[in-house]
């Protein structure tokens, strides 16, 4: 099936009580592992890729490979801009072929980020692409995005609903406590914040720096309406150290075949498991799944 918008799937994820996996990817054996993982747990995905991962191979490169994934797949694949805050950037990746789009203002005042969240949702929505801003701050490092423990901020849940009033966004990540890049001890997430602000709002909220949390730390977050949540650190490790396994057996390979395979069955491994953990194996066998005119699709 073709790409699609990844606002279908996070409502039925959150309507449902399960969390669709976000991951990044930055080669076409990371998004051939994660595809292949979702095709063999029969489970909804969105891959992402980073403003530093599409200015280093190219929206359109990404936005092809991903077509292609889908097109052989049976089960429903978002591709998605993850924090990027350059207009003109989120206009490339729509233009692209990009399904969702993450217009990060969250470093502005609160007036600005929505005037800025609004002038996005305003063109994504033209094109049925799916539309994902920040609320607070998520602290640690996403590429070249550095948020310091002590300036990361809670979001508020008035605030959180206000914004969504005003700016018309699909999906909202609100800061609760997570972090970008592996935790140094167990994650201090407010789960009561959580709560609060899934009371207040009906649109799908966003689990961001999902890399390194405790199991029952991401259930209860999935319990309590978080329906997406985003993958990266854990992936770049996982695919890395197999590939060092690879030169420290035989430091002389240089056949990339014979590092990039292995790399790859690690990453599906560990991409199972994250989709088991948020409950989406298996989600894409019927129901909604099967009818594909639940999805709000784009034309190309």
């Amino acid at each position: 099936m073709p790409l699609v918008s990844s606002t279908f799937m996070l409502q039925h994820a959150r309507e449902h009580g399960y969390a669709v996996v976000a991951f990044n990817v930055h080669t076409l054996e990371m998004l051939q592992g994660v595809v292949e993982a979702a095709e063999e747990a029969q489970a909804p995905i969105i891959l992402q890729s980073t403003v530093g991962t599409v200015k280093h191979l190219g929206p359109d490169y990404i936005a092809a490979a991903a077509t292609v994934a889908a097109n052989r797949s049976q089960v429903p694949i978002a591709l998605h801009l993850d924090h990027c805050s350059d207009f003109n950037l989120i206009v490339q990746c729509i233009r692209a072929g990009y399904t969702s789009v993450m217009i990060d203002a969250s470093h502005q005042p609160f007036e600005e980020n929505v005037r800025q969240t609004a002038k996005v949702v305003e063109i994504a929505k033209a094109a049925g692409v799916n539309v994902e801003a920040e609320l607070g701050k998520v602290g640690g490092v996403e590429d070249d995005i550095v948020v310091a423990e002590h300036e990361a901020l809670m979001a508020d849940p008035d605030d959180c609903a206000r914004f969504i009033e005003l700016t018309g966004v699909d999906t909202l990540a609100p800061a609760i406590g997570t972090a970008h890049g592996i935790y140094k001890g167990e994650p201090k997430i407010d789960f009561q914040r959580i709560e609060r602000i899934a009371a207040k709002v009906e649109v799908p909220l966003v689990l961001h720096g999902g890399s390194g949390i405790p199991e029952a730390q991401v259930r209860q977050c999935v319990s309590l309406g978080m329906a997406k949540m985003n993958v990266a650190t854990e992936l770049r490790i996982v695919f890395s150290d197999a590939i060092k396994a690879v030169f420290a057996a035989n430091p002389e390979e240089n056949d990339p075949r014979k590092y990039m395979i292995p790399a790859k069955k690690a990453l599906h491994a560990a991409a199972i498991e994250k989709m088991r953990l948020c409950g989406t194996i298996g989600r894409a066998k019927g129901g909604a799944y099967n009818d594909h005119n639940g999805y709000s699709k784009r034309s190309y």
